[in-house]
């Protein structure tokens, strides 16, 4: 059972919840024996301290946060690294961790993914970092055995940054945004809501993390009852869950658009730093004696079944039994939802057709990444497979162990062996299974995945081909119940298994024999090596007065994914040349995009170079036409644009590249009704667009020019409702909104980008 309050709660002594709507200040002093305000039971949650720990302002509500490590992989390192480069880089200030996890399999663009990875152990070396070499962890599996640490910060540049469950309150954003920690800035937010989730009970034999965890996705994501704010694990049932198990939950909880997560820690955790050989990296964390929650989660977790999300989405929840007694109603609803993501394609779902003698078969199960790769994950699977084998028709089983160690464990302890034995295979640490560039299964297939995401192409086939595939998540336990079952979809409550938990040992001679740990040592003697395929950003000009727009992409989805901003997948072997990767751009959800987009950017282009914007476009002299019908327009001084509609995107994965290749192909603003994160938002600043908001019915179609007059004055001003004019419909008038902005955002966008703003500051 997951009940949400309607308003916030306190919590007393950690363990009794008082709901804000009965509570005042007089009871909660009587309780105490001492007076308790709002305010002050506010500061009382693991979270404020720590942030009050980290932030740098003087005013917790407007924090300034300076993070202790930072940690990449390599589809986002290179671009990072190069941005600072470009800002001034000399060193790293703070520990940065580069993993290589992504694109490890070296099979895209010849030689591009291994040059990203010798970039790497370059830049580790010249400027003083740590370099994880392929094949040896994932990224937050790395973060997680090496780097967490009790009430530390850690920003990463993977949206499944998650490490509360190790006390470490860590928080996934685009890369731009690790470039101001590079460069000794700050990480700007005003002070963040705090949530509670209240976990009781004992979970039921069989019922693993990602059932918590998909349950409690369900509940919070639509309502979005815990955007951008942080959940703080509390209660009883936390003493019931092994460290793994909690880290199995914690890492999904971005799947709810948190901002970030913290648990309490205990003996089990101080065992977890014991093991990894960090003992001094243990903190007790509770809170305060009275603590104040702006929402709550009460989760029991003897209610939680084995769930299954169902494409395309984590949150798309249902109980496994529940869906194999409605299997027909249920997936056809699924693919009537699917359509929404299908929009504007001939491409169409078919589910029911894998209803084989009343059951649901399905082509392929994977346990992997930071999610599914866990040691009792992988051991839990095996004992349920135990004695059985997955068969010998369509259905296949991969594991992925998260890290090397762990790998080592199992083959040592006999659980590789006992895998191998089902017919299962056994790969090393990678993410691929996660965002489509590993087990990409066959056309019409169905693949079950304890992974983080199930969003559509996410598990490698192409819209744009002709191709569909879909990705159910599920815990690895059912998992391998189904796959026990060759493939007939199998509730793991339902299997009869005696689970032998052993000990894991952890070796961390793998890491010292292999990683290279430059930490505090740069080198500055050291060259950079450059692949062919690593490009430098171009150049990008600053904010002109006045703005002319054309839209380019109207996207009517309730939510729009990064994917689909930019897919994942063997794209991302691209990442590393900006223009490269721009060719990909919306290339899933509006193929048209690239080629309209670069049709105004020439516009533009040839305004930089003082050329006639006429003959580059020839839509522009009856567009300025228009225009200075109502206004004075200098067409030589006016930035000429491209920009997307879209209800709310940014929903998913952090990468920055969902931002700058619209930047780069003359993408200037987005207009949305929300966005879904806000990092996607901070991606959109940081590459010098306008991250606009519209309140009222959309007044333009795509392919409508809209113009803004005094743009620069509108930010500079802190102006929040700006005119904007639909230069195809005689100039009818409406209002943008900017939300609030910091200073340094606001400086930003008139520089045009972060890099030329940091740029001009290391000159001064």
């Amino acid at each position: 059972m997951i009940k949400l309050y309607e308003k916030g709660a306190y919590v007393l002594n950690g363990t009794e919840i008082i709901d804000e709507k009965i509570a005042s200040p007089e009871m909660l002093s009587s309780i105490l024996g001492e007076v308790c305000t709002r305010e002050k039971a506010a500061s009382n949650t693991m979270a404020y301290d720590i942030l009050k720990t980290h932030n740098t302002s003087g005013n917790m509500e407007k924090l300034k946060i300076k993070f202790d490590k930072l940690t990449s992989h390599d589809i986002t390192f290179v671009g990072i690294i190069q941005t600072a480069r470009a800002s001034g880089l000399e060193k790293f200030p703070v520990p940065y961790i580069l993993t290589n996890c992504h694109n490890s399999l070296c099979a895209v663009g010849g030689t591009i993914n291994e040059d990203d990875h010798i970039f790497g152990l370059t830049c580790a070396k010249k400027y003083g970092g740590v370099f994880v070499p392929p094949h040896m962890a994932v990224i937050h599996q790395f973060a997680r055995e090496m780097l967490a640490g009790g009430g530390r910060m850690i920003l990463g540049s993977d949206s499944h940054t998650r490490y509360g469950a190790l006390g470490t309150l860590a928080m996934g954003e685009g890369g731009p945004e690790l470039v101001k920690q590079l460069l000794c800035r700050t990480y700007d937010i005003n002070m963040p809501e705090v949530v509670g989730v209240y976990l009781t009970g004992a979970p039921r034999k069989g019922v693993g993390p990602q059932d918590i965890a998909l349950a409690i996705v369900g509940a919070v994501f639509a309502n979005g009852y815990v955007k951008n704010k942080i959940m703080e694990f509390i209660g009883d049932g936390i003493k019931n869950l092994s460290v793994d198990y909690r880290i199995g939950i914690d890492v999904m909880t971005t799947e709810t658009t948190c901002l970030s997560s913290i648990w309490i820690t205990d003996d089990s955790v101080k065992e977890f730093y014991e093991i990894h050989n960090r003992p001094e990296d243990y903190k007790k964390l509770r809170p305060g004696k009275a603590a104040y929650y702006d929402g709550m989660i009460y989760v029991d977790l003897s209610e939680i079944k084995p769930m299954i999300a169902m494409p395309f989405h984590p949150s798309n929840v249902y109980t496994i039994d529940e869906l194999n007694a409605n299997l027909s109603d249920i997936l056809a609803e699924v693919e009537k939802k699917a359509l929404v993501s299908l929009e504007n394609t001939e491409i169409k779902i078919t589910l029911r057709d894998k209803i084989r003698n009343g059951k649901l078969y399905v082509e392929q199960g994977v346990i992997a990444g930071c999610a599914g790769g866990g040691f009792e994950n992988i051991c839990d699977s095996a004992d349920i497979l135990n004695g059985r084998y997955i068969g010998d028709d369509e259905f296949s089983l991969s594991v992925y162990p998260a890290s090397q160690p762990i790998f080592m464990e199992l083959v040592k302890n006999g659980v590789v062996a006992k895998l191998m034995e089902t017919g299962a295979t056994i790969r090393t640490a990678f993410c691929g299974p996660c965002f489509g560039a590993g087990d990409v299964p066959s056309n019409n297939s169905l693949s079950i995945r304890h992974a983080t995401r199930n969003f559509p192409n996410r598990e490698g086939s192409k819209i744009t081909n002709g191709q569909i595939a879909s990705v159910a998540l599920m815990d690895a336990r059912s998992i391998a119940a189904t796959a026990a079952n060759k493939g007939y979809l199998t509730s793991a409550e339902n299997i009869d298994v005696e689970f032998m938990k052993p000990k894991y040992f952890f070796d961390s001679k793998i890491y010292k024999n292999r990683v290279y740990d430059g930490t505090g040592r740069p080198d500055p003697e050291v060259r950079v090596k450059f692949g062919p395929g690593i490009v430098d950003w171009p150049a990008m000009a600053s904010l002109t007065d006045d703005m002319v727009l054309k839209v380019v992409s109207v996207i009517h989805d309730p939510v729009t994914t990064t994917d689909e901003l930019i897919p994942s997948g063997e794209t991302s072997s691209y990442r590393s040349n900006p223009l490269g990767l721009a060719e990909f751009t919306l290339s899933r959800k509006d193929p048209a995009y690239v080629g309209r987009a670069k049709e105004v950017h020439k516009a533009e282009k040839a305004r930089i170079a003082g050329e006639d914007i006429y003959s580059a476009n020839g839509e522009m002299k009856e567009i300025f036409d228009k225009i200075s019908t109502k206004f004075k327009a200098d067409a030589k001084n006016t930035e000429i644009g491209s920009v997307i509609y879209a209800v709310k995107p940014g929903d998913g994965s952090a990468r920055e590249q969902a931002a700058s290749c619209q930047k780069v192909l003359g993408g200037l603003a987005n207009i949305v009704r929300e966005y879904a994160t806000k990092r996607y938002r901070s991606n959109l600043i940081n590459w010098g667009m306008l991250p606009f908001i519209l309140t009222e019915e959309l007044p333009f179609e795509n392919g409508d020019y809209i113009f803004i007059k005094d743009i620069k004055k509108a930010v500079t001003d802190k102006i929040s409702d700006i005119k904007a004019y639909v230069v195809n419909k005689d100039m009818k008038e409406f209002a943008l909104k900017l939300g609030e902005l910091t200073e340094d955002e606001r400086a930003i966008i008139r520089k045009g980008c972060l890099i030329n703003y940091y740029r001009g500051i290391n000159k001064l």
